[in-house]
């Protein structure tokens, strides 16, 4: 195994897309050694970019938005007031991931690229409308969060390719966001279902939603008829009821260990239901609750 540390992504993505065989990057790491060592995979080449001036700093742009490096840590998301002020879902979301000693190594990149349907951060990340700076051998793109993975472990990177932010759009006056999830044990476990919403409210009214369904197909689901059955209402009882059917409907799941298809399909309403109504409270005080 070759292992490499490049000192700028341009670096980076030279040697990725020289490389032969199975090509990994490093930056927290939870993933890959972990996958290392149980010999699920050996790269025979690793890419070590936590050198890589800029990775670890969380910046607030001028427009308000937020970009967010490639190495920084749920723990320094978690511990950042701003960020967590702006978009308390998406930093709950990451905190979830795995354990305090995790929280030290794991990122939302990290999260993102290992393609894991039951990725917690990732419907946080989709719901807020996130987006991800890509540079290879043929330039930089910006790509949305729900382009990234194709499937289980899968993802839509070229060879050569590697992401270099993360770009969080700036909290609009009257939004809020929340995320949950629902495992078998009370800490520490793979999402057996996620839920991860974002919304604007004008007074009382809902105008813009994004509704998003982890764990229950082979990449998060962000689903526009959940969206559009709590878009125009106060959220009440009818609205929930439609939001619900529509969450469950949306379902492609698989029956596992950790739950039947029929039990996701369920789960997959009632937490849509539930962080509907974190999401709009927050809206309507206008950030975290």
């Amino acid at each position: 195994m070759q292992y490499h540390t490049p000192a700028s992504f341009e670096d980076a993505s030279k040697i990725a897309a020289k490389a032969t065989g199975i090509t990994r990057f490093l930056a927290g790491g939870t993933d890959v050694l972990v996958q290392l060592r149980a010999d699920i995979v050996t790269p025979d080449t690793l890419i070590d970019i936590k050198h890589i001036d800029g990775v670890h700093d969380i910046t607030r742009n001028s427009d308000g938005g937020w970009t967010i490096g490639v190495a920084v840590t749920g723990a320094e998301m978690t511990e950042h007031a701003d960020l967590g002020g702006d978009w308390p879902g998406l930093v709950e979301a990451m905190d979830l991931v795995g354990s305090t000693q995790i929280q030290g190594r794991a990122t939302l990149t990290g999260n993102l690229c290992n393609g894991s349907p039951a990725a917690d951060s990732v419907p946080a990340m989709i719901a807020a409308g996130a987006t991800v700076t890509v540079s290879g051998p043929n330039g930089t793109r910006e790509v949305a969060a729900e382009d990234i993975a194709t499937g289980p472990g899968r993802t839509s990177l070229a060879q050569g390719e590697i992401v270099t932010a993360v770009n969080i759009p700036p909290r609009a006056a009257g939004g809020g966001d929340a995320y949950l999830r629902f495992i078998p044990r009370t800490e520490m476990d793979i999402a057996v279902v996620g839920c991860g919403i974002n919304l604007a409210v004008d007074g009382d009214t809902i105008t813009a939603a994004r509704v998003v369904l982890g764990a229950v197909a082979p990449t998060a689901l962000l689903d526009q008829a959940c969206a559009d059955a709590i878009i125009g209402s106060t959220l009440d009882d009818a609205a929930l009821e439609k939001l619900a059917a529509a969450a469950s409907a949306a379902c492609n799941p698989i029956t596992d260990k950790r739950g039947t298809i029929e039990f996701r399909t369920k789960v997959a309403g009632v937490l849509a239901r539930r962080v509907a109504k974190i999401a709009y409270e927050r809206a309507q005080a206008g950030g975290a609750s």
